[in-house]
């Protein structure tokens, strides 16, 4: 019986190593806060994150942004929905950049042009999230 709980054990434990890695945020600079202004491409109601793809015009160029949520269970519990963003619609939005310069981030909040405010409930004082403390 030992004998084959042991291989069990053991591909049950590799089988958590990439949920376990899934919920890391270092690939963002959680202590830069950038301001993108911009058109929603698309509000990807996804899981296991939503997404905002949002187009930012840049240096004479426009320039596609993806902005990384939320899953839509807990966006859900702070009041979204899947239609709580339209493409077209004007947004200015804050978030974390990635540190390898892509165009893309950690979303933290947004104001869209009728004044309506959606947030993450993240931090946005520039303290990270899920960073151990040594």
């Amino acid at each position: 019986m030992n004998r084959l709980l042991l291989p069990i054990a053991a591909v049950l434990a590799v089988l958590a190593i990439p949920a376990a890695a899934h919920h890391s945020f270092a690939m963002f600079n959680q202590r830069q806060i950038m301001t993108l202004e911009g058109t929603v491409a698309e509000f990807q109601w996804t899981n296991p994150h939503a997404f905002i793809e949002i187009d930012v015009e840049q240096e004479g160029r426009t320039i596609r942004w993806s902005i990384e949520l939320n899953s839509p269970n807990n966006l859900k519990r702070q009041g979204w929905n899947r239609v709580s963003l339209r493409s077209g619609e004007q947004v200015t939005l804050r978030m974390n950049p990635l540190r390898d310069g892509a165009h893309g981030g950690l979303f933290l909040d947004l104001v869209k042009a009728d004044g309506t405010v959606l947030d993450s409930g993240m931090p946005k004082n520039g303290e990270p999230v899920n960073v151990p403390q040594l």
